[in-house]
């Protein structure tokens, strides 16, 4: 049976704190600072032009992005959903020559390289299919429905395993790649397995995956491996004893993203959790939203871009290098702290982030999502900081100032307001009004 693990305490944060803390306490745990990632996917889509994608390779360079992630449309017949899905190699036709040029400009711009994959899938438009079609997972002799025209591939096959094994094994071996995007974008259902007539083979389905990226880590020990939220198939503890990195839902929208990454991170620490600056316009939800919303919901999990920023104007660029850089400065308070999300008399705002575990400092987003009522904000309010500490609290929001706070401009460091942590902690502070769609980032540290 699954192991089942259990936590006490008082409140959801206390509970989260706990599992937080078992989790980094594993030694699957990532030890380095975790990078910023530029995925090219909502950059491009299918589209895989050399030109366009070194451009966007040298500005992310220049905005401070350490990671590039080659998307979905690089190997055998790939050029949209419908094909391609298990011929693990490189379609010639679209990279002559192989990907060599493309991961030669990124790692000579000093950044990583990063490939996807989606092992667990098969289209029946490929060579794999055609040549075995019993393959994949069914039940009762039939052939499942199709889900974004993909079936899903018998891993509990030795032949169908290794082959996967084999042909990733070769394109990490061949190129100098540093990180890879597992996706899974099919739910595992008709889970029954031709090799045993039939029989259910839910269960060592998903223990053929932990072999496989077992193995796979095994052979390429300086790779990292992002999981695929999968709907939540592919966030468990066995995942994460595999993986330094999730993606936390393929919705980038990030009024959306504000209550994912919430309730994710009631179980999975912030430093795991995949959290991208999407475009302005969100091609999910059409929503237009602000950077300032856009950087802040990003800021409080592992950073990234999903976004073509070769069409950005250079007003978002500069400030969007600000994101980056507050990340770089913050994202080891963000990845160790204790995180807090705190109560609010309505949910037109919320009020969350990080507090260092000896008290000593805190970063917090203020998120109006609705108008406030009678047009008042919520007060800041933040538990956890030592009582009889005097704080300073200072917004180091990127960008143009969304509130009146005083604020840190470069390496000064204006008039802040300045209080103890009992007054933080029960009374709070009236936050000046802000526009619906807007956060504001505020930095707590002991004066």
């Amino acid at each position: 049976t699954p192991w089942v693990y259990l936590a006490t305490g008082t409140g959801l944060d206390e509970l989260a704190s706990r599992f937080h803390g078992y989790l980094r306490s594993r030694p699957a745990h990532p030890r380095t600072p975790r990078p910023v990632n530029l995925n090219v996917w909502e950059a491009v889509y299918f589209d895989h032009d050399l030109d366009r994608l070194t451009e966007l390779a040298d500005l992310a360079a220049a905005a401070g992005v350490e990671r590039y992630v080659l998307d979905d449309g690089w190997f055998r017949g790939r050029r949209d959903d419908h094909a391609g899905l298990g011929d693990w190699q490189v379609d010639e036709r679209v990279w002559p020559g192989g990907l060599h040029r493309l991961v030669d400009h990124v790692r000579a711009r000093g950044m990583e390289f990063g490939l996807w994959f989606e092992p667990e899938m098969v289209n029946p438009d490929s060579e794999l299919y055609r040549a075995h079609p019993d393959w994949i997972l069914s039940a009762g002799g039939r052939r499942p429905p199709l889900v974004r025209n993909q079936l899903v591939l018998d891993l509990t096959r030795p032949e169908a395993y290794a082959r996967v094994l084999g042909q990733i094994s070769a394109v990490l071996s061949e190129y100098d790649i540093s990180y890879v995007k597992w996706d899974c974008n099919r739910d595992i259902t008709d889970a029954g397995s031709g090799r045993r007539a039939g029989a259910p083979a839910a269960h060592a389905q998903a223990q053929a995956v932990y072999d496989l990226l077992d193995a796979l880590r095994a052979r390429h020990p300086g790779v990292e491996w992002e999981s695929c939220a999968g709907g939540g198939g592919r966030v468990d503890l066995g995942i994460l004893d595999r993986v330094e990195r999730i993606w936390t839902s393929d919705m980038t929208d990030a009024q959306a993203r504000q209550a994912i990454q919430r309730w994710t991170g009631q179980l999975v620490p912030p430093e795991y959790l995949g959290a991208h600056v999407a475009a302005p316009f969100s091609h999910q939800t059409g929503r237009f939203m602000p950077l300032s919303l856009r950087g802040a919901t990003a800021l409080f999990g592992h950073f990234g871009i999903e976004w073509d920023i070769t069409q950005a104007p250079a007003q978002d660029l500069a400030e969007l290098t600000g994101w980056i850089e507050l990340y770089k400065r913050h994202r080891g308070l963000i990845h160790s702290g204790r995180v807090r999300r705190v109560d609010t008399p309505d949910d037109t705002a919320w009020l969350h982030g990080v507090v260092a575990a000896d008290g000593s400092a805190a970063l917090m987003s203020y998120v109006q999502l609705e108008p406030p009522p009678h047009g008042r904000p919520t007060a800041l309010r933040l538990p956890g900081l030592a009582p009889g500490q005097r704080y300073r609290v200072t917004d180091v929001t990127p960008g143009e100032p969304a509130s009146r706070w005083p604020r840190r401009t470069g390496d000064a460091v204006v008039p802040a307001v300045e209080v103890t942590g009992a007054v933080l902690a029960g009374v709070g502070l009236d936050l000046p009004a802000v526009r619906p769609l807007t956060a504001v980032v505020l930095f707590v540290e002991a004066s």
